[in-house]
C-alpha cells in the first residue's frame, strides 16, 4: 500500500479494500489511512479476532479517544460509518455508527490577516532567497501559491494537488477538485482576477525553464519544488510561518495560528467587507462567495458575516438584519 502503512488486524482485508477503491476512483485519503491504522492497533490491542464492527466495539474505542476534539473524533466516526457501509456491500453485517455533530470544542478562532499584512506578506516572498543547494526546495512555487491562496480561498490541499490542465489561463478559470482533492469530492471553478493571471503566467515563464522532463504536459503538477516533485502540504506550513514572521506577525500556538490556512478565512472575510463596502447585497454575494470557495451550503459560509462584522465593525448596520436571521437572539440553545 502507498505510505506504507500496513494493517495487521482481522479488518485489515476491509481496510485495504475500501482505501484501494477510493484511490482508484482518484480520491487522495491520506488522513483515512492513518485512522485505520489507528483503529487496527486498537483492535488487535483488544485481542479483537472476528471482523464484527459492532456498536459496543466502536463505544470501546470511544473511551480511548479523550484527547480528541469533537471536530477530530466526528470525523473518525465518519471513516467508521464509510468502513461499515463497505463492509455491508460485501456481505459482511457491520454497524454504521451514527456521526456526531462537531462543535468547536477548543475554542478556534481563525486570524485573519489585514490587507496591510498581506501586502508584506506578499513583499516577503518576492524577497525569498534559497538557503541550500537542495532540488527539493519548493521556493519557485510559493510567492505564486501564496497569491493564489489568498485570491481565491483555495484549500492547501486543493491548491498543491492542481494539475496544469486545471489552470486555464485563456477563461482566467481554474478548475478544483479533478483528482478527488476538493473537500467534498465536487469540482468547481474558481475565477481567476487579472492580476493572479499575470503572477501565474510568470510562475510559469520560469517553471518551465526547469530541467524536469514532462513538466509541461498537461497531466503534470503546476506548482512543483526545483526538481519537479510535489510541494507537500507541510513544505508550505513551514515556509508560510517562516514569511509571515519575517513580516513582524508572531505566531501564538497551536489553537490560533496563524496557519496557512487563515489565508482561506482572510479572504473570505476581506471579500465581503469590499463587496458590502461598495453597496452590494449581502443576501446576493453570499451564495457567489459560497460556491466560489467549495462549500455545500450557505450554512458553512455564513460565519463569515460574523468575522466581517468583527474584524469591520463599521460594517455591523448593513449586516444586521442577516445576522439577526442568521443568529436568532432567542434560538432555543443553552
Amino acid at each position: 500500500m502507498n505510505d506504507h502503512i500496513v494493517y495487521k488486524g482481522v479488518f485489515a482485508p476491509y481496510m485495504e479494500g475500501y482505501v484501494r477503491l477510493k484511490e482508484s476512483c482518484g480520491f487522495k485519503i491520506i488522513g483515512t489511512k492513518w485512522f485505520f491504522k489507528e483503529f487496527d492497533d486498537f483492535t488487535i490491542e483488544q485481542g479483537v479476532t472476528a471482523p464484527d464492527l459492532t456498536p459496543e466495539l466502536i463505544s470501546t474505542w470511544a473511551l480511548t479517544r479523550v484527547n480528541d476534539c469533537s471536530r477530530t473524533l466526528s470525523g473518525k466516526y465518519s471513516r467508521l460509518a464509510q468502513l461499515a457501509r463497505y463492509m455491508n456491500e460485501r456481505g459482511v453485517k457491520a454497524y454504521i455508527t451514527p456521526v456526531p455533530k462537531s462543535k468547536n470544542s477548543r475554542g478556534f478562532a481563525p486570524y485573519i490577516f489585514s490587507e496591510s499584512q498581506m501586502a508584506d506578506i506578499f513583499k516577503e516572498t518576492d524577497r525569498l532567497m534559497r538557503e541550500s543547494r537542495r532540488m527539493d526546495d519548493p521556493i519557485i512555487s510559493m510567492p505564486c501559491l501564496i497569491r493564489l491562496l489568498y485570491s481565491t480561498g483555495l484549500r492547501v490541499a486543493e491548491a498543491v494537488s492542481l494539475r496544469n490542465m486545471d489552470v486555464d489561463l485563456e477563461l482566467n478559470a481554474i478548475k478544483v477538485g479533478t483528482n478527488g482533492a476538493a473537500k467534498n469530492g465536487e469540482e468547481r471553478f474558481v475565477p481567476i482576477c487579472d492580476s493572479l493571471r499575470k503572477v501565474l503566467v510568470g510562475y510559469l515563464h520560469y517553471r518551465n525553464k526547469l530541467k524536469v522532463e514532462g513538466l509541461a504536459k498537461p497531466e503534470h503538477l503546476f506548482f512543483v519544488k526545483l526538481n519537479g516533485e510535489e510541494v507537500s502540504h507541510a513544505c508550505v506550513y513551514r515556509w508560510f510561518r517562516k514569511i509571515y514572521e519575517r513580516c513582524g506577525i508572531a505566531y501564538l500556538g497551536d489553537r490560533f495560528g496563524p496557519r496557512v490556512h487563515d489565508l482561506r478565512h482572510s479572504m473570505a472575510t476581506n471579500s465581503l467587507n469590499k463587496m458590502i463596502k461598495v453597496g452590494q447585497d449581502i443576501y446576493e454575494v453570499l451564495p457567489l462567495l459560497s460556491a466560489c470557495i467549495g462549500h455545500k451550503t450557505l450554512k458553512a459560509t455564513e460565519g463569515y458575516v460574523r468575522l466581517t462584522c468583527e474584524y469591520y465593525p463599521d460594517l455591523a448596520k448593513q449586516c444586521a438584519s442577516l445576522n439577526n436571521f442568521i443568529y436568532p437572539k432567542d434560538d432555543g440553545a443553552d
